[in-house]
């Protein structure tokens, strides 16, 4: 080992990890080009992948490092940085959407799109963790948007417009932390520091479809073992990631059952269809046999169609349509048919379904190897993309003293960093505590929460906004925000007079009583003490049945029965609040009250047949 030279700084080893096995890619940057220098594999001898996510971390490392030393000991190269690719099984894909009320009548700048755009994709993120039994930390690999809004209007872009409320819809995939720590720490048992990290369907896109391709509707289908990842692009860009968990061992384990053969066997098996007439093969009783490739196809007809129309499902479901071409990468992409399978399912016609390959030489090449092989597409693509930088994560950059977890093309910010590293809208921007709203004698009176501590953000020891582009070697020093204090309010607080008689609601409360938003406070003159007479016993009266003035009305449509007041008071409009289904803490838009047809205020006397409506402007 003492006389291997270093892994000089332009040298790319890459790691594809997956189910079936390692492959290692060693090459450099040459001319535009990515050359190939060597190649070398090595399958699993224990189930240690379960559906291309590391099972055993130990188990994968060592077969990690064995690929390694069988490059190092070829190229008399001492190799230790490494770039390795997440699977695309765990990512999650989820919608959100965020509004923004402007405080200025300026133009829209890039910042304040920003924000927006944060807000949407925080609140993708909510939703996918609601769905979680326990919160887990997801990192951002990417997102689109799908629709902008500038007072309620639908808009392509927002920029340089001017408006009153902003909205953006998104579409935002993330990764769970586990998936990436595992590999990492899978790496590092392997003696091997991560150098980049991409996904694997970024990385077989970038062999498979040049960037100069992109323009057309194109889709990657790259069959794994234990997953099937699908990349999508149009316009020039990568515009969404998808997967099924249906891959090439549902095929191998259909020749299992019906031949009765070990899984190696099987294996064997499926890589001859087409290849060979006479398929020889032994069965797990001993016997030798044999069968025709025909037949052998016709007993995977099934699951192969099952394939087929899973991947189909996918891709018209991301992409709303067929698409231009479809490249299938991939050990799985060599099986007999299923070419011709894709094609029928996705109504396409045949020539428009092709296996990858043919496009590799126009980013990379060898001297010695043959590259064009469909099931290269993804340790060549982790390669091709750290070398030649066609991925932002191929180069480091600190986030707070650590190396930060990048995964997406293309140009990125600090905004794009932060949510990519664990962290969201609210740790970005300084929310103010909840403000409180009540009525005080007709009069509507808003408290506000305190101001939040706003966030520190530092590019290079400089401050810097979050739309600011990073660039390799950058440091980044970030302290999250921190929410005010929402709004805390008594009685005694709204009142000029602390010795009146307080109603609160319909209810006579103490000054010391807190307020919600949405109470109506009224305040009366506390009745006169009375001059002492001789007593006098007194029978104790009471309110006649007939003066307790039971109310019905009909309430946003539904018959409403209220009991008469024990004190013999009438029905306010404030009384039918809490039956109006409308969370007054949360409302954010103006809230209608109206008593047959006409707006009226919290201290409308009602009376029995007449009709409210309480709702929330639209």
């Amino acid at each position: 080992m003492e006389t291997y030279k270093n892994q000089d700084n332009e040298l790319i080893y890459a790691l594809d990890i997956g189910t079936r096995g390692v492959v290692g890619v060693v090459g450099r940057a040459e001319g535009g080009k990515f050359h190939v220098l060597d190649m070398e594999q090595a399958e699993h001898e224990k189930r240690t992948m379960v559906d291309g996510q590391i099972d055993n971390i130990r188990q994968v490392g060592a077969l990690a490092r064995t690929v390694t030393e069988r490059l190092e000991e070829r190229l008399q190269v001492h190799l230790e940085r490494v770039s390795v690719a997440a699977a695309g099984r765990a990512l999650r894909t989820e919608k959100g959407s965020f509004r923004l009320e402007r405080t200025n009548n300026g133009e829209i700048g890039a910042e304040e799109i920003s924000q927006l755009e944060t807000g949407a994709v925080s609140m993708a993120e909510e939703k996918l963790q609601s769905e979680e039994d326990s919160p887990r930390q997801l990192f951002l690999v990417g997102y689109t948007v799908s629709q902008y809004r500038l007072d309620r209007y639908p808009l392509n872009s927002l920029l340089d417009h001017t408006g009153r409320v902003i909205e953006a819809d998104v579409v935002a995939t993330f990764l769970p932390s586990g998936v990436v720590e595992s590999l990492y720490a899978a790496m590092d048992q392997a003696g091997l520091k991560v150098a980049s990290l991409t996904l694997e369907p970024i990385a077989a896109m970038n062999a498979a479809i040049p960037q100069e391709l992109r323009l057309l509707n194109l889709v990657l289908v790259d069959i794994g073992a234990g997953t099937t990842d699908i990349a999508i692009c149009k316009d020039g860009s990568v515009v969404g990631y998808t997967m099924t968990t249906i891959a090439g061992d549902e095929i191998t384990e259909e020749i299992m059952r019906a031949y009765l053969v070990d899984f190696q066997m099987a294996e064997k098996m499926k890589r001859s269809i087409g290849q060979e007439e006479d398929i020889l093969y032994k069965d797990v009783l001993g016997f030798e046999n044999s069968c025709t490739s025909e037949e052998l196809s016709a007993a995977v007809k099934t699951p192969m169609e099952h394939l087929a129309k899973s991947v189909s499902e996918q891709v018209l479901a991301l992409n709303t349509a067929p698409p231009s071409a479809v490249f299938l990468a991939g050990g799985g992409s060599r099986l007999n048919g299923l070419r011709e399978c894709v094609a029928q399912e996705l109504g396409m016609d045949l020539k428009r379904v092709s296996t990858a390959g043919s496009n590799y030489e126009k980013t990379m090449f060898a001297q010695d190897m043959d590259l064009n092989n469909p099931e290269y597409a993804t340790p060549l693509g982790i390669a091709l993309s750290a070398g030649l930088g066609l991925l932002n994560d191929s180069y480091m950059v600190m986030l707070n003293n650590k190396s930060a977890k990048l995964f997406r093309s293309g140009a990125l910010t600090l905004r794009d960093i932060l949510l990519m590293n664990g962290y969201t809208y609210s740790d970005m921007l300084a929310r103010s505590g909840k403000s409180l709203s009540v009525t005080v004698n007709g009069q509507r009176i808003t408290m506000r929460g305190e101001p939040g501590s706003p966030a520190t953000l530092k590019l290079n020891g400089e401050e810097a906004p979050l739309t600011r582009v990073v660039a390799a070697g950058d440091r980044i020093d970030f302290e999250p925000a921190a929410a005010g204090r929402d709004a805390c309010v008594t009685v005694q607080d709204v009142l000029e007079d602390s010795n009146c008689l307080v109603l609160v609601n319909g209810e006579e409360v103490s000054v010391d009583t807190e307020l919600r938003s949405g109470d109506e406070v009224v305040t009366m003159e506390r009745p006169k003490a009375p001059v002492p007479k001789q007593p006098v016993e007194e029978k104790e009266e009471k309110l006649p049945s007939e003066q307790l003035r039971p109310l019905d009305v009909i309430l946003n449509g539904n018959v409403v029965h209220f009991p008469g007041k024990e004190n013999g008071q009438p029905y306010y409009l404030m009384d039918l609040l809490d039956q109006a289904d409308i969370d007054f803490d949360r409302v954010d838009r103006p809230v209608h009250l109206k008593v047959n047809g006409e707006e009226s205020e919290f201290r409308h006397e009602l009376r029995t047949g007449d009709t409210v409506e309480i709702y929330c402007e639209e």
